[in-house]
């Protein structure tokens, strides 16, 4: 190979084993390349127990040059011999010094499957303590600073807790009483198809009724406001985070927790309640719609409605719904206050406080599953 712009090298063997590598021209990043497999393949092949580069004509010399050079080194160590390069300019040897690598470790070796598996697991376990570990210490910071709000309501930002509320709850209505109504509607058609076998149409209200009352009419309405509010919970103080803003709050003397947290849980709490009741609302007219076309009259169904269902039914669903409100909205800005960078960190935070809102209310539904069963309720 030659020219004054290219690279050429000639490996010639010597004595006593001892190879003699003669490199030059230019050894950039466009024509070391074309050098590079060939004068490998034949060092491999070659073994010498000594290798002497000499470099005394290379012109020029980047680190695609050096990592070169370095590729033969490498070379030389794993067959077992010895490496000497001569005549390389003074700059070129100040450049290769930056690309010592002999105080590097060796990369560790590859895990089979089960320690692959093990280390993952332990990884997930890990990150899971200090995950649960995180919400118990927000979960304290929140309680410690709503024992001082009530005792000093004017530290409450008002206007912001009236603006997520109209967010969560007024302006959710809509979805939520549509997907009320269609629950009530599904659930008495299914119900009264099956019932009709046995001439008992008429309970279907009282199935239907205790269904929406006792679980799905709190379940529902915060499945909704944890897919709606969570995320945007979750997004807002997360855009924030990544702008840098929270910390601008910090850096003023305002606490974010009481700035940006306790309006948004205090406006999710008073609003999942009013959205379960119009929840509830829209089933029972769904169901009352159903019940029509079965030739149930309108006066039967309501009394059948007011039998089965009890202030006990009431009051048990309501009292979901505040549990249900604190851990959406918690677990929401939990999320975002958590938020890395990066382009996708946002969409991040929101997914996880979505599915971490989700899985929290499945969890404390199956909690007061149990108390109420053996409350008798």
């Amino acid at each position: 190979m030659e020219g004054k712009d290219q690279a050429t090298f000639e490996l010639n063997a010597g004595p006593d084993g001892e190879g003699t590598l003669v490199l030059g021209g230019r050894l950039d990043r466009d024509t070391t390349a074309s050098i590079w497999r060939q004068s490998t393949q034949r060092l491999r092949e070659m073994a010498p127990g000594r290798l002497v580069v000499l470099a005394g004509g290379v012109e020029y010399c980047d680190g695609t040059g050096i990592a070169l050079l370095m590729e033969y080194k490498h070379i030389q160590e794993r067959s077992g011999g010895r490496f000497e390069i001569r005549d390389l300019r003074p700059q070129f040897q100040q450049l290769m010094a930056l690309f010592e690598m002999d105080h590097l470790v060796s990369p560790p070796d590859l895990l089979g499957p089960l320690a692959d598996a093990v280390q993952n697991t332990g990884r997930w376990a890990a990150g899971l303590a200090r995950d649960f570990g995180a919400q118990i210490s927000f979960t304290g910071e929140i309680v410690v600073k709503l024992l001082k709000t009530l005792a000093h309501p004017g530290a409450l930002r008002g206007r912001d807790t009236f603006l997520m509320a109209e967010k969560a709850g007024v302006n959710a209505i809509g979805i939520t009483a549509l997907l009320g109504f269609l629950i009530g509607l599904i659930l008495a058609f299914q119900s009264a198809a099956a019932m009709q076998k046995f001439g008992a149409e008429v309970f279907v209200a009282d199935l239907v009724a205790i269904a929406l009352f006792r679980e799905l009419g709190p379940l529902i309405t915060a499945l909704v406001l944890a897919s709606r509010s969570g995320s945007a919970f979750a997004a807002e103080l997360g855009t924030m985070k990544v702008n840098e803003e929270i910390d601008a709050l910090v850096t003023m003397g305002l606490d974010p927790v009481q700035f940006l947290v306790l309006p948004r849980l205090i406006a999710a709490v008073c609003m999942l309640p009013l959205l379960t009741m119009f929840n509830l609302l829209s089933g029972l007219i769904g169901c009352g719609l159903v019940m029509s076309t079965w030739n149930v009259p309108a006066v039967v169904y309501i009394e059948r409605v007011r039998e089965a269902v009890t202030l006990a039914d009431f009051f048990g669903g309501m009292a979901k719904t505040f549990v249900f409100a604190t851990l959406i909205a918690g677990l929401g800005c939990l999320r975002g206050l958590q938020t890395g960078t990066g382009p996708s960190a946002v969409g991040d935070s929101a997914t996880r406080a979505v599915v971490s809102g989700i899985v929290a209310v499945v969890v404390a539904d199956g909690v007061f599953a149990v108390v109420y069963y053996f409350l008798g309720i």
